[in-house]
């Protein structure tokens, strides 16, 4: 089992996609420059990399819309939304709309993980109420 296989390495590739996010949006990086500068990051030989390279182009090619869904349910523009917590959404509502095999629990857990360790001192309480209207919408059930 490779270090990027071993418990831990999604959770360890969510860290790097907000933080590559983060980045986008301060430094204006597209994803070719992302995903070479966080290749070449030490903590990336202990990510799941075949994850993070997907989620990461994904989420870069479907910007526009990932945040419209994001502006729908949010009770302010996105713009007046700290820059971490919003780049803890994106990588939300992408996993909730792309990956079917991630339960949703898993993805809101994980994102309010991340807003508790990244995010402003009470994001983690807006993230996750985001993610459960986003949750609603993007994975009815029955």
């Amino acid at each position: 089992m490779s270090k990027s296989d071993s418990p831990g390495a999604r959770s360890r590739a969510r860290d790097l996609i907000v933080q590559s996010l983060y980045q986008k949006q301060i430094a204006g990086h597209d994803v070719v420059e992302l995903l070479r500068q966080f290749h070449d990051r030490p903590e990336y030989d202990r990510v799941d990399q075949p994850y993070f390279d997907e989620a990461l182009k994904m989420i870069c090619e479907s910007l526009d819309s990932i945040e419209r869904g994001i502006d729908e349910l949010a009770d302010r523009p996105l713009s007046q939304l700290d820059p971490v917590e919003r780049a803890i959404l994106l990588l939300g509502f992408y996993e909730l709309e792309s990956k079917p095999d991630v339960p949703f629990k898993v993805v809101i857990n994980e994102s309010v993980n991340l807003a508790k360790r990244f995010g402003a001192v009470d994001g983690h309480k807006y993230i996750n109420a985001l993610l459960d209207k986003a949750c609603k919408k993007l994975r009815p059930v029955g």
